[in-house]
């Protein structure tokens, strides 16, 4: 069907178990229309009804019935692609293995000269890939499907055996059925070849931001939050994808503990709503338990969700959800495989991990925090009869960052980061922070009066001093007035004095220059 939706090379399809109704009726609920795939000759659907107990051998058995029928249904449409569903309907009732072998080679070889691709399916034996243990000798590649449970949870795995003449992979990969048809998601990369970028994506709080010196994360790093219960580990995922959203750039929340709406509830609180970024479809909620499926499943429903949606960032809360019983080298692949196909897409992941209160908050439970760029730890701090909240950065990969312990509060109006007090009984938190901030500001207060008390002494000398300052200069300056009037007396007598003098002589007729004798010398 995929060949002829998207490649648009025609097929058909010879079943043996189902009714062309039944079939059109069942891959209807994966996403496909068989009718208008035949009415556009895009698809031959024959059905094929063989019944074991009713065959009889007699004589030589072969399959040129089957040629004629596929011959004619190929020829009608030019058909490119082949499936026959199953092969042990055409030998049910066959014992001879020989005359098995050699009309499986027959039908191969047939189909090859056509120059079809052909899929054959078949279910498998209880000590070999098929009933007959014979179909995967002939068979050019052979695809192993298995369902298994696991801790009371199934999943289907895929496998290539073998794959002539092709370089493959031979792991198992999970994969997915649901409407949109049949998604394989491979289980290991091939090769660390991932584009990384210099770019800086904001944490959402801007205090957080300044511990990564202004920075925050790198574009399509891995981040991980870490801590005991309560300490805000989802707080955080949340600011990170609100700022995210009101950059306008896409983010998808997986959650695996709490509901869409029970996570939107309770981040109204501290004054985050991702409501309106669901309503405007840039945030999408994925929602499940742990339990509702398989690893590979969730890792598959995954993949599938951020290929759709293509986010910028995603929040995964929390990952140690997957942890059951002895898995945790499970769950630690699955956790791999999304962050390589995260790095590959260049999406910034943020994950949250519950850790115990019996284990190290520097290990993490699921065990990745080697292949984690950002590690952030939140903790509770006891002290006083109280718990109190701080943050610290354990690691950033290629960036600088603070290795200071910030107190971390929530509040209504987002998360606050403060700076803790470091005194001579240690870290102080909450409320003792508190009482040593209300004394050092008394203390701040009392030296603040002192210092007015004196600047007000020094003012009151000042003043003293200058009033001194003006009566001694106002004494002075009557001094130098009654000084300077004596002066100006005293000059006035001698000039007038000169005056009489000169008076008298003009009245005697006296000269007015001084006599002087002959003998004498000027």
């Amino acid at each position: 069907m995929r060949g002829a939706l998207e490649y648009k090379e025609p097929g058909v399809f010879i079943t043996f178990e189902e009714s062309v109704e039944d079939l059109t009726q069942n891959v209807a609920s994966l996403g496909f229309n068989l009718d208008e795939l035949i009415d556009s000759k895009m698809m031959v659907l024959d059905y094929v009804h063989i019944e074991p107990s009713e065959i009889e051998v007699s004589g030589q058995y072969d399959l040129e019935g089957l040629f004629i029928r596929l011959d004619y249904a190929i020829k009608s449409i030019g058909a490119k692609r082949v499936v026959l569903d199953t092969i042990e309907s055409l030998f049910s009732g066959l014992p001879n293995e020989l005359i098995l072998r050699g009309e499986l080679h027959r039908l191969f070889n047939w189909l090859k000269e056509r120059g079809v691709t052909a899929v054959i399916t078949g279910e498998s034996g209880e000590n070999t890939l098929t009933r007959n243990g014979l179909e995967e000798y002939v068979s050019d590649c052979v695809i192993r499907l298995d369902n298994r449970v696991s801790e009371q949870t199934s999943s289907r795995r895929l496998r290539v055996v073998k794959y002539r003449g092709s370089t493959h992979g031979s792991n198992e990969y999970p994969f997915l059925i649901d409407e949109d048809g049949f998604s394989v998601v491979p289980i290991t990369s091939l090769s660390l070849q991932h584009i990384v970028s210099s770019e800086h994506v904001p944490t959402g709080v801007a205090r957080l931001d300044t511990m990564f010196y202004g920075s925050g994360f790198y574009k399509g790093s891995t981040i991980l939050v870490s801590g005991t219960a309560g300490t805000g580990k989802s707080s955080l995922a949340a600011h990170f994808v609100d700022a995210a959203c009101r950059r306008g750039e896409r983010a998808i929340y997986f959650a695996f503990e709490e509901s869409p709406d029970q996570i939107i509830r309770n981040m109204h609180s501290i004054g985050i709503d991702l409501g309106q970024w669901v309503d405007k479809g840039l945030l999408r909620f994925q929602a499940s338990r742990p339990t509702l499926s398989g690893l590979e499943m969730h890792l598959a429903q995954m993949h599938k969700a951020i290929t759709a949606f293509n986010p910028h960032v995603i929040v995964a809360d929390p990952i140690n959800s997957f942890l059951k019983g002895n898995n945790l080298a499970e769950v630690k692949t699955m956790l791999m495989l999304l962050v390589d196909l995260l790095k590959t897409a260049q999406i910034t992941a943020l994950f949250t991990s519950l850790t115990s209160s019996d284990s190290s908050l520097e290990e993490s439970e699921v065990g990745i925090s080697s292949i984690i760029d950002t590690w952030i730890i939140v903790q509770d701090m006891e002290s006083n009869g109280e718990r109190n909240r701080g943050l610290y950065i354990l690691k950033s990969r290629g960036m600088t960052h603070s290795n200071q312990i910030r107190e971390f509060l929530l509040t209504d109006k987002g998360v606050e980061l403060r700076d803790v007090y470091i005194g001579e009984k240690g870290v102080l938190t909450g409320s003792a922070r508190l009482t040593q901030e209300s004394q050092e500001k008394a203390a701040r207060l009392i030296q603040k009066q002192e210092v007015e008390l004196r600047e007000s002494e020094l003012e009151r000398k000042r003043t003293v001093l200058e009033a001194h300052i003006a009566v001694l200069r106002a004494e002075f300056e009557v001094e130098e007035l009654a000084a300077m009037k004596v002066l100006k007396q005293e000059e006035a007598e001698t000039t007038q004095i000169a005056e009489e003098k000169n008076d008298m002589r003009r009245s005697r007729t006296a000269d007015t220059k001084q006599y002087k004798p002959k003998g004498d010398l000027e």
